[in-house]
C-alpha cells in the first residue's frame, strides 16, 4: 500500500502566526452566514509581504480559498496560503478547493486544523503535498479548534454544539418569586445574547416558557460584520412541547422526545449549533443529561437576598458535594455592567 503523502510538521513562526490571527479574523466575520458550512478565513502572502483576505461565503458562494486566490490574481503563484481549515478536495456547491489551489501555483499552504468532515479528512492535505505543495500544519490550531468548535463537534458527532446561555443574579436567582424576570440583566448583556442567537442554527425553549413570557426568539439587537445577502439572522425556532396557537414564537417547530434523540435529529437535518435560552426545567435536563457543550452565564450585579428566587435550574441537583458538577472556564468578560462567564465540561475528568 502506498503512503499517503504527509505534511511537515509546524514552522510556527512569528509570521505564520501573524497571517494565521488575520485568517481567523476574517473567518468571524462571517460567523453568521455560513452555516451548515464551516466559517473558515484565508490569508493568501506574497514573498514581498502583500496580504490579500478571503473569507467563506454564503453556501452556495465561494470559500475562503478561492476569495484570496481570486483577490492576488497572478501574484498567488509562488505564495504563501494562510487557511484555517483544511482545503476541501471534493465537488460539493463548488469545486474542490485544493485544486483552485494547485492550479494557482501556490508554493505553501499553512493550515490551522484539519477538516473532521469525512468528504475531506486528510485528503485537501494529501492533494496539496502529492502536487508538491509545501504544507504546514497545527498553527494557531487552539484558537481554530475554539473558533470552529460547533463545526468540529457537528462532523464528529453528527449532532449539534448546544450553547445553554442562562442570566441571573449574583445569588443565583433568575426570577422573583411572582415569576418577574424582565430584565435582570442589562442592555449590553441582552444584546450578546442575541450575538448568540445570530450564530445559532436553531434556538429552543420549553413549552412553559412559551406560555409565561411569550418570546418572540428573534435577533433585533446585534448587528453583524457581514450579514446575509437574502436571508434573515433569526435562527430556526423550536420548542419542546406544543407552543399556543397566538404565540409570538411563530413559526415555529414543536419538538418532543428523549433529548438526545432530538439532537440526533437536529444534527441530520444540518443544525450546527444550537441555542437552549431556557426555562429552567430545560436547563436542568440538558445540564443533567450532560448535553451542553458550553454554559454561556450572564451575572447582574444585582442580589435578590433570599432563598425563594427562582433558580437557574429546575429539578434535583446533586446530593453531595462530591456528586458537584465542575466544568472549566472557557472565558469570563465583563459585558455592560454584568459579567459573561463561559463554562465547558472537564470531558477528560468526565
Amino acid at each position: 500500500m502506498t503512503a499517503q503523502p504527509q505534511p511537515e510538521p509546524v514552522a510556527d513562526s512569528a509570521t505564520d502566526r501573524e497571517c494565521m490571527a488575520r485568517a481567523i479574523a476574517a473567518a468571524s466575520d462571517v460567523r453568521c452566514i455560513t452555516s451548515p458550512n464551516p466559517w473558515v478565513g484565508a490569508v493568501l502572502r506574497t514573498g514581498d509581504g502583500r496580504m490579500f483576505v478571503g473569507a467563506t461565503a454564503e453556501p452556495g458562494g465561494p470559500h475562503a480559498e478561492v476569495t484570496a486566490l481570486d483577490a492576488a490574481g497572478d501574484l498567488a503563484r509562488g505564495a504563501t496560503l494562510y487557511v484555517t481549515l483544511e482545503p476541501c478536495s471534493h465537488h460539493g456547491r463548488t469545486p474542490p478547493c485544493s485544486d483552485a489551489i494547485i492550479e494557482a501555483g501556490v508554493a505553501r499552504v499553512v493550515v490551522g486544523v484539519e477538516d473532521p468532515d469525512e468528504q475531506v479528512s486528510g485528503t485537501g492535505i494529501a492533494a496539496l503535498v502529492a502536487a508538491g505543495i509545501s504544507v504546514s500544519t497545527g498553527v494557531q490550531g487552539d484558537k481554530v479548534s475554539n473558533q470552529l468548535a460547533p463545526y468540529i463537534t457537528h462532523r464528529r458527532t453528527g449532532r449539534p454544539w448546544v450553547v445553554l446561555k442562562l442570566a441571573a443574579t449574583i445569588d443565583g436567582g433568575t426570577a422573583a418569586p411572582n415569576g418577574s424576570s424582565q430584565w435582570i440583566t442589562s442592555a449590553e448583556a441582552r444584546a450578546d445574547g442575541h450575538r448568540l442567537r445570530a450564530e445559532s442554527d436553531a434556538i429552543l425553549v420549553g413549552a412553559g416558557t412559551v406560555r409565561r413570557d411569550d418570546p418572540s426568539l428573534t435577533v433585533r439587537d446585534y448587528d453583524p460584520p457581514v450579514r446575509p445577502v437574502n436571508g434573515s439572522l433569526d435562527p430556526r425556532r423550536l420548542v419542546l412541547g406544543a407552543a399556543p396557537p397566538d404565540a409570538k414564537i411563530h413559526p415555529c417547530d414543536e419538538v418532543k422526545g428523549d433529548l438526545t434523540d432530538v439532537l440526533e435529529d437536529l444534527g441530520a437535518e444540518g443544525v450546527v449549533q444550537l441555542l437552549v435560552e431556557g426555562g429552567a426545567t430545560i436547563a436542568g435536563d440538558f445540564h443533567r443529561a450532560g448535553l451542553v457543550d458550553r454554559y454561556v452565564v450572564y451575572l447582574a450585579p444585582a442580589l435578590f437576598g433570599g432563598q425563594d428566587a427562582k433558580g437557574l435550574f429546575g429539578g434535583h441537583g446533586a446530593w453531595d458535594i462530591s456528586e458537584v458538577w465542575r466544568g472549566r472556564l472557557a472565558d469570563v468578560q465583563r459585558i455592560g455592567g454584568d459579567l459573561r462567564i463561559e463554562l465547558e465540561p472537564n470531558r477528560e475528568a468526565a
